[in-house]
């Protein structure tokens, strides 16, 4: 079966910002923020604190991708250029998104140099409280007037609206303000990132969330799911759980496969990332399908 992945990172250089203020690689795969917390951000086979087109080719490759959505973020900052020339170089396997801060002084002229001159035809908004735009700026309604300005420029540009409301529980996880902007955006697309983010112990919680984004145009990407639900190991049975659910509610045509890798990659193989879908005994032959492969074929590719 052909797959597509739907949440992956190129990284030039690590150059982020967070919670933590800046970040920054400090060798061998490890990071460090401003305020001295030290992790590992990538796998021990990205040591060099760079991923590039090709390093992702090749893990597609050896994994039966055979396309994948570039997705931008705070975490790593912005890889807008180096995703955008990965698909002018290799335009039949990836398709990149842009994200830029709404506070900029120059945001009109950054979004037309993205999506006016350069096409760049998805958006991306990470707006959480650990590593998006509300770890840096304060707390802001996901409906308020601000936002609002994007929504409307995206939707006359015919943009591809993703949107990573950070984890479940924290102030960003405006589940009802995005509900209501997505009432007022119709006939925009619109990707929830992670399946809402939810942990072990917040399935409920996750299935209420999702029962009030159930729109025509809104569709979930399970990026992350096995690390959000960890400690667990594959073949990730919480997580399979999560994603039968929440096709129950929301339809398993809107339900989109994501890795997040390469970060991820730091606890599980690509396989197994793929795995917990491709071998779940809960889903069916044609869920998977329409998972793996067909709505995101539908949504960015068709």
């Amino acid at each position: 079966m052909d797959i597509i992945d739907t949440h992956v990172h190129i990284i030039e250089t690590i150059a982020g910002t967070g919670a933590g203020g800046e970040l920054r690689h400090i060798g061998n795969g490890m990071a460090s923020y401003a305020s001295g917390e030290t992790f590992r951000a990538l796998p021990e086979q990205y040591g060099k604190g760079s991923v590039t087109a090709e390093d992702i080719l090749a893990l597609m490759d050896e994994n039966h991708v055979k396309r994948a959505v570039l997705l931008q973020g705070n975490y790593f900052g912005f890889q807008n250029l180096a995703s955008w020339e990965a698909q002018q170089r290799y335009p039949d396997r990836f398709l990149t998104a842009a994200s830029y801060d709404p506070y900029s002084r120059f945001r009109d002229k950054i979004r037309t140099h993205l999506f006016e001159e350069l096409g760049i035809r998805v958006v991306k908004f990470e707006v959480s409280t650990g590593s998006g735009l509300m770890s840096n700026h304060k707390t802001f309604p996901l409906d308020g007037e601000m936002m609002e300005e994007e929504y409307r420029y995206a939707q006359e540009h015919q943009l591809i609206f993703v949107i990573d409301i950070g984890k479940l529980g924290s102030e960003s996880w405006q589940v009802d303000a995005l509900s209501r902007v997505i009432a007022r955006y119709p006939g925009m697309p619109f990707v929830v990132c992670h399946l809402l983010a939810p942990s072990r112990t917040t399935q409920k919680e996750m299935e209420a969330g999702l029962a009030k984004l159930v729109y025509d145009n809104v569709y979930f990407d399970l990026a992350a799911l096995p690390h959000n639900i960890r400690p667990e190991e594959f073949p990730y049975e919480t997580a399979q759980r999560y994603v039968k659910s929440a096709g129950e509610i929301v339809g398993f045509d809107k339900i989109l496969f994501g890795s997040d890798v390469p970060s991820t990659l730091k606890e599980d193989s690509y396989q197994h990332l793929i795995g917990f879908i491709s071998e779940s005994n809960l889903l069916g032959t044609e869920e998977k399908r329409l998972i793996l492969h067909d709505n995101a074929m539908r949504l960015f590719f068709s």
